[in-house]
């Protein structure tokens, strides 16, 4: 029964959340929460400053007391939009390492909105209609489409309501001015989006987060009439909060009910951003969920532990079909990335026993043979440097920016040249895969090899393994001949040697 733990270190809060995995289903131990503001001051100077620094280190010590006192068996701590802008970031990480042990992970928008999507769909019932996720942090604002449990689309905006209050509300109560400003700014942003959500006919929309917390509590009590889900909020109570809150001192802000001390600083700018969006994407309203972020890190973590969950099967769904939009977005010949993952898929599991590979490195292996051929879209000059590229700097859901380094190295070197300790996309990964991937990009280089002349005119490959050598029994379609295909396997032969230390023989039956 193992036991995870999500740290989430937002521009304005930062969240701790245990959960111990039984049965294949997450149990919550712990949670605990804290407004820091980290992110304060980063949207205009660009950096984090030292006192939002120290006071984010003093709760992370907290919460890692918490970790230790319940024997947590691994930890992931990711954040979000402040250490993406800030120049700094790097310091607070390693200030981080030092205070608790943890590695922090700066994720991007399109990974926070997966995350927050797959926090709610592997823990909560979503509607099968089409919905709409809104998670409105600190520094930035994810929008994520989804229809039948899957991403259909998703974008990061800069509207997160630390961000817009420092740049935008200077005064107390805010001045007509400032607020107009602000409206402009919200509704220039959600209009350059508004075609595509509209597109998707939202018919529900969720929205996560402190702010909507906040803002759904205090709709509910400021509602004349008793309904029964107080999580609920209308575009036409949203507008008329709005407009309250905007009137009201930050003091005043305080005693309405949901509001805290500190959320009462940035709710005007969070609650305007969510109006502009109800009103400028003809929505009816939201209704507010407490999952979010954290929920969808433990989902993760129990996935990559157990991949029978349900969190497992969500993730694989979304790896596979974002890898099947990005062959379409880059052209790639679909057929042919089939018969070379099929190829491949086969080599790993017929040379299991020599070349001893990690089971996760199947899945790279797949990735990295539909997608081989992406870097082609950029220039046929340099195609494996532009593959290599693309796939390490893509939105392909699912994947970390490792694995995705990881995929992108092995999907690098099917060329002429090999692989060496000091190329790039090499020093790249962590040194304990370099030898994997090697024996990956191995296979890759096989499976590209047994469907050279995309004819499909290999019908099947025998594979035999003595103490000195592998034999490869090409078995031909009729009436198709195999000399190219032998003609590429033959040339990976000193190659073969040198990874596995065994000869490559090939033959025809």
């Amino acid at each position: 029964m193992p036991t995870f733990a999500a740290v989430d270190i937002g521009s304005n809060s930062v969240r701790l959340k245990i959960a111990r995995l039984q049965a294949g289903r997450l149990h919550p131990l712990h949670e605990d929460r804290e407004v820091t503001r980290l992110g304060e001051g980063v949207f205009r100077s660009g950096f984090l400053t030292p006192e939002s620094m120290a006071e984010t280190i003093k709760v992370l010590r907290r919460f890692h007391r918490s970790a230790q006192q319940i024997g947590i068996d691994s930890v992931r701590a990711v954040a979000t939009s402040a250490l993406r802008d800030a120049r700094n970031s790097q310091a607070f990480q390693e200030w981080v390492r030092s205070a608790t042990g943890w590695r922090v992970e700066i994720i991007s928008g399109m990974e926070e909105a997966r995350l927050i999507h797959l926090g709610l769909v592997s823990i909560a019932r979503v509607d099968r209609a089409t919905t709409l996720m809104i998670d409105l942090g600190g520094g930035s604002c994810e929008l994520t489409v989804t229809r039948d449990g899957h991403i259909r689309d998703a974008v990061s905006l800069p509207l997160g309501a630390v961000r817009l209050t420092d740049e935008f509300l200077r005064h107390d109560p805010s001045r007509k001015g400032e607020l107009k400003r602000l409206g402009g700014f919200v509704a220039r942003e959600v209009n350059r989006i508004a075609n595509r959500i509209g597109a998707a006919r939202v018919k529900n929309v969720i929205a996560t987060s402190g702010t909507a917390a906040a803002l759904a509590t205090a709709a509910a009590h400021l509602r004349r009439r008793k309904t029964r889900n107080r999580h609920l909020v209308t575009r036409v109570e949203m507008a008329r909060l709005t407009k309250r809150l905007a009137r009201l001192p930050v003091a005043e802000r305080r005693e309405i009910q949901g509001i805290g001390p500190r959320r009462a600083e940035i709710i005007v700018a969070g609650a305007t951003v969510y109006r502009e969006l109800l009103e400028r994407l003809h929505l009816t309203g939201f209704r507010y969920s407490p999952l979010g972020l954290r929920d969808g890190i433990l989902a993760q973590m129990a996935a990559d532990y157990d991949r029978s969950t349900r969190s497992g099967r969500q993730i694989e769904s979304e790896r596979w079909e974002s890898i099947l939009n990005a062959v379409d977005h880059y052209h790639v010949e679909r057929k042919h990335a089939l018969d070379v993952r099929e190829s491949a898929m086969l080599l790993f599991a017929r040379l299991r026993s020599l070349h001893r590979l990690p089971p996760e490195y199947r899945e790279w292996l797949s990735a990295a043979a539909m997608l081989y051929e992406v870097g082609d879209y950029v220039n046929r000059n340099g195609h494996h440097r532009h593959t290599h590229y693309i796939i390490s700097n893509s939105e392909i859901l699912g994947y970390t920016p490792q694995q995705r380094r990881l995929i992108a190295a092995i999907a690098r070197y099917l060329g002429k040249s090999r692989p060496t300790v000091e190329d790039g996309p090499i020093k790249l990964i962590d040194p304990a895969d370099r030898v994997p991937v090697q024996k990956a990009i191995l296979l890759l280089r096989l499976a590209r090899a047994l469907n050279l002349g995309r004819s499909r005119a290999v019908r099947q490959v025998r594979i035999g393994m003595r103490s000195a050598e592998v034999m490869l029994t090409l078995i031909p379609r009729r009436n198709l001949g195999v000399d190219l295909e032998l003609w590429a396997i033959e040339k990976e032969r000193d190659y073969f040697l040198e990874v596995f230390g065994r000869e490559l023989s090939t033959a025809v039956s």
